[in-house]
């Protein structure tokens, strides 16, 4: 099938033709170097992953010949990651981890010390496509628009804990609770929580703040460390 996969946001079926974008084509053709009947896989986040072959190839299009579908869609957990944006790099390095590590929705959310007013959702996007075509997913996670915390936590479902990484609790030792179901971890910006989001979410009955460890972690690293924490003990890691 080759070593190259690729998503496509079309439903696709057994037997199907599919026109490439330009970047696609430029992708497959020319980064790749990918030719007429070379073999690939597609996926498209609904209905799983198929075999795939190349029918035509040129610099600005191309079309992909459809085969049997290799494997079904797999969701991840029913895990949402909340992450306060930092620099431009850090922040698509903070996507694409959270794609990688099976976060089903991600949220980019504005706190009292958030550095970056606004996200670009389409670049964003992009990241978690890419991690889920390299790292053999067959879901790409939703990328949400940056809202404020305080938005968010106003229209909470009820039924959805939060596991709250409070960085003032470092060295304390407290993890999730086992209690399977929906999630949500949520990691703050560089400078931290404010004492009033840290007195809010503390009087959260949903809400479950946690220690990531006994120093106090960059916001990047941070949502590594809880995404692994929380899929070690609930998520599909065990």
């Amino acid at each position: 099938m080759g070593r190259v996969r690729l998503y496509l946001e079309e439903p696709l079926g057994e037997g199907q033709s599919v026109s490439l974008t330009r970047d696609q084509a430029h992708y497959l053709f020319g980064v790749m170097r990918l030719g007429p009947e070379d073999g690939l896989r597609v996926f498209d986040g609904v209905s799983g992953e198929y075999a795939a072959t190349v029918a035509e190839a040129g610099k600005k299009r191309g079309v992909l010949s459809v085969g049997a579908r290799t494997a079904p869609l797999a969701l991840p957990p029913d895990l949402w990651l909340l992450f306060a944006p930092i620099k431009k790099e850090r922040t698509d390095f903070i996507v694409e981890k959270a794609a990688e590590m099976g976060a089903r929705r991600i949220l980019p959310v504005a706190t009292e010390y958030t550095n970056t007013g606004r996200v670009n959702r389409e670049r964003l996007r992009s990241h978690a496509v890419e991690a889920a075509e390299q790292c053999g997913g067959t879901f790409v996670p939703e990328v949400a628009a940056l809202r404020s915390l305080d938005r968010v936590l106003a229209d909470w479902p009820e039924d959805r804990r939060l596991m709250f990484c409070d960085e003032a609790l470092a060295g304390e030792g407290a993890g999730p609770p086992d209690t399977p179901g929906p999630w949500a971890v949520l990691t703050g910006p560089e400078g931290g929580f404010s004492d009033t989001e840290r007195a809010r979410l503390g009087g959260l009955t949903y809400a479950h703040p946690v220690s990531l460890g006994p120093r106090i972690l960059r916001a990047d690293t941070a949502v590594v460390a809880a995404l692994t924490l929380w899929q070690s003990r609930l998520g599909d890691w065990q």
